[in-house]
């Protein structure tokens, strides 16, 4: 009886943690606190971890472009940040408004030259998708913001730089 328990929850919490992967989510690796000035190059677009500005962008709603460098720092943070590309609909960016309402570790902010309408990108890791309202979304935001990948999770995310490009 005992091990008919012990496989039946085994089987339940896999079957549970597989539902958790998100389909296409590319990971990457990078060193933390690497600082530098000025105007960086990053190997994804948008990026999604690496060198950056001392200073952080303060998390929120932008509408113009960020400097990549800045946003870099608030992924290191424990930020994500959503970007999409400038020609998506007033309703799609609506829509990604109402999905980052309420959560102050995130960052939105048009992104020009993407190979897809829509990413989300956190400390070392990246989802793209085609629609605002791809279900992989908010597990993406549940899972990584203020998530386990982020080197400086729990640091600010206001304090910083507010400014846009």
């Amino acid at each position: 009886m005992k091990r008919a328990l012990f496989s039946f929850l085994l089987l339940t919490l896999t079957a549970c943690g597989n539902s958790t992967k998100l389909e296409g989510l590319q990971t990457f690796t990078y060193a933390a606190g690497d600082h530098r000035s000025g105007s960086l190059v990053y190997a994804e677009n948008p990026p999604a971890g690496g060198a950056h500005n001392a200073l952080w962008q303060n998390c929120g709603v932008y509408s113009q472009e960020l400097y990549r460098e800045y946003a870099v720092h608030s992924l290191e943070h424990g930020a994500v940040w959503i970007t999409y590309r400038p020609d998506l609909d007033a309703a799609g960016v609506a829509q990604l408004r109402a999905l980052v309402d309420g959560r102050p570790y995130t960052l939105l902010s048009p992104y020009a030259g993407m190979d897809t309408p829509i990413a989300a990108s956190a400390w070392g890791a990246q989802i793209k998708v085609e629609s605002p309202d791809d279900a992989r979304l908010k597990p993406f935001l549940d899972k990584y913001e203020q998530g386990p990948t982020a080197p400086e999770r729990g640091a600010a995310c206001s304090g910083g730089y507010s400014g846009v490009r």
